[in-house]
């Protein structure tokens, strides 16, 4: 008797979770806690709470007795370069106005929207955390490329984490198989964490920076597919009459 109890009421919840009401409260949930954590983050960053972990992640990726060698063979320097550029600004702009473009020609034009409102409030809310939290690079170790603006958040891992994200809501929505859809989401997360590892790597930016980028894209991320999945169908693609 407990089996079919405990299996109706499984199916329940998966049944109210796929409802309306069930993913506007997840997505909710979701923004809420990339709210709460980002400014936890922010505050013990603030209290030096985080510098300890932080020294130590940034250390234990450099050659014991020279601060100025990442450890690994220098290809490994060169392909963390690679994979920074992947997160930079003039990769994801190209990437999303493309995106942006097609989706636009495509009269997917609420999608269209959605992605670009989605990615340009994480770099916007990127650039006035750094200028409210006012925090300097790392002086720990030599930097490996060069940088232009305060450290917290990381501006690289916070965009990436938006625009891969929700880049990959969209090509998810074309999708049936649902085994399709997790290999779509794990490469696109496996891509998000190389670029903030690689600005740790770098030496640009501290732990808790990325961290706290993540947390800020992935939150717009989620905002954006939140307002993408109760888009009706026939406004995902507004034909021309």
């Amino acid at each position: 008797m407990t089996r079919p109890l405990l299996s109706s009421r499984a199916d329940a919840a998966r049944a109210w979770l796929s409802s309306s009401g069930g993913s506007l409260f997840v997505g909710f949930f979701l923004v809420a806690i990339s709210l709460w954590g980002l400014l936890t983050l922010g505050g013990e960053m603030l209290e030096g709470e985080t510098l300890a972990i932080d020294r130590r992640v940034l250390l234990a990726l450099r050659s014991p007795g020279d601060l100025n060698d990442p450890i690994g063979p220098r290809g490994l320097e060169e392909a963390m370069r690679d994979i920074t550029g992947l997160g930079g600004a003039t990769l994801v702009t190209l990437v999303v106005s493309g995106t942006v473009i097609a989706l636009w020609r495509a009269t997917r034009r609420y999608e269209a929207a959605v992605v670009a409102i989605v990615v340009i409030g994480a770099q916007l809310s990127a650039n006035l955390l750094k200028t409210t939290y006012d925090r300097p690079r790392p002086d720990l170790v030599p930097h490996h490329m060069a940088v232009y603006s305060e450290s917290f958040p990381s501006g690289h891992s916070s965009v990436a984490a938006c625009a891969y994200l929700i880049l990959a809501v969209v090509l998810a929505r074309g999708l049936h198989a649902r085994r399709d859809r997790a290999a779509l989401y794990i490469l696109a997360l496996v891509l998000i964490f190389c670029i903030g590892l690689s600005r740790i790597y770098l030496g640009v930016h501290w732990p808790s920076d990325v961290l706290a980028g993540w947390t800020l894209g992935a939150g717009w991320a989620v905002l954006g597919g939140l307002t993408l999945s109760f888009t009706p169908a026939q406004t995902r693609s507004v034909r021309n009459k």
